[in-house]
């Protein structure tokens, strides 16, 4: 049955993933608001980090953790119905508590190890298993779990884009909410609730009206450097695959 009372749904996803579309099918609905990357300033101020924007982010984010939290889990920004929370894994650092994480109804979003890796170089060449996000991930995920005795809703990056539809569908029982088609097109173009580091990273996603058709083509290889940490990150991509929605 559908909710009554506001949902704050945390969409847990590395980086490279379809995130960004997906926030935009929530943000394209009339009883939504959705926040991208809240714990990004955080994270670069306190790793130490150099992604582009870097400065710019710190400046316009909010590095307290705490005060993250808090607007995460307040009253919904214009009275909205639902809070969509666009997460990466990674920047839930360890010293950031979890217990804020029973306050939102968690999700995550997966996409094939290879196809992140071979994403994610073309920014950066020579990442850490702890930069793709899988082992966070999956901490996050097994933590929810203990706490709800009960599996989380997930999606599969390749199943959305196959099948937009009937995918959001069962995300959206899932999560108690009424699907809308509103949510499998939207306008071009960026939001001003896009972070201040769309300009950087959202140029494909800034074309899209809707969710595009994967790849046919034979993927890339991921370099031999990468192997492992590809092989490594699989076992955890594994673990929630096998749980989820289709």
């Amino acid at each position: 049955m559908p909710n009554n009372g506001p949902v704050r749904i945390a969409m847990w996803s590395g980086p490279r993933n379809i995130s960004t579309a997906m926030m935009r099918a929530w943000g394209n609905r009339r009883d939504t608001f959705v926040v991208d990357e809240p714990f990004y300033a955080y994270y670069l101020s306190a790793t130490g980090r150099e992604h582009p924007g870097r400065d710019e982010v710190i400046v316009h984010g909010e590095i307290d953790w705490k005060k993250v939290i808090a607007q995460l889990t307040g009253p919904v920004p214009n009275g909205q119905q639902i809070y969509y929370q666009k997460q990466m894994t990674h920047h839930l650092l360890p010293e950031i508590e979890r217990a804020w994480l029973t306050n939102v109804t968690n999700c995550f979003l997966i996409r094939d190890p290879a196809e992140v890796i071979v994403s994610y170089i073309k920014k950066n060449n020579d990442p850490t298993l702890e930069d793709i996000g899988f082992i966070q991930q999956a901490e996050i995920f097994d933590w929810v779990c203990k706490q709800n005795g009960a599996i989380p809703p997930i999606v599969d990056a390749h199943d959305v884009l196959e099948e937009p539809e009937k995918i959001l569908r069962l995300l959206c029982e899932a999560l108690g909410v009424e699907f809308t088609e509103a949510m499998l097109s939207w306008p071009p173009g960026l939001r001003e609730t896009d972070g201040i580091w769309a300009k950087h990273w959202y140029g494909e996603v800034a074309t899209s009206t809707r969710f595009r058709q994967p790849c046919r083509r034979e993927p890339a290889p991921v370099p031999k450097h990468l192997t492992e940490i590809c092989n490594r990150s699989r076992a955890y991509y594994d673990q929630l695959y096998e749980h989820r929605l289709h």
